[in-house]
């Protein structure tokens, strides 16, 4: 049984640092394609960043130079690191594994999906 489990989520101040995690049992991250997806309530769902499965990496334009996404290998972890938060960021990250869409990896087909931490960023 596959199992995503997000963290790291937390409220901080427009310009700060936040690092999400996202820990995986019954999946293997490396080699496949995995994202983080963020939600407000009343909006659809937005691909922020994806890791395709060439290992290749594509953001969304609203985050590209601030967030980046890796997957370490040893701990088989996924993260989210974001960079000078700005308070429109502020939403519930999900990360995301599995891509049924191999050219569209901000396109929200996932097999598999974390709970969810929540980010919330202060002006």
């Amino acid at each position: 049984q596959v199992q995503l489990v997000d963290s790291g989520g937390g409220s901080v101040q427009a310009g700060g640092s936040l690092r999400l995690s996202c820990a995986a049992s019954g999946f293997t991250f490396s080699g496949s394609q995995v994202g983080w997806f963020r939600q407000v309530p009343g909006k659809e769902r937005e691909g922020v960043a994806a890791i395709v499965r060439d290992g290749s990496t594509t953001y969304a334009d609203s985050v590209k130079g601030r967030f980046t996404i890796s997957i370490d290998n040893a701990k088989n972890t996924l993260y989210l690191q974001m960079n000078s938060l700005k308070p429109e960021d502020t939403a519930m990250y999900y990360c995301a594994a599995d891509g049924l869409l191999q050219f569209l990896p901000l396109v929200g087909e996932y097999h598999y999906w974390g709970q969810g931490t929540q980010v919330t960023v202060s002006s």
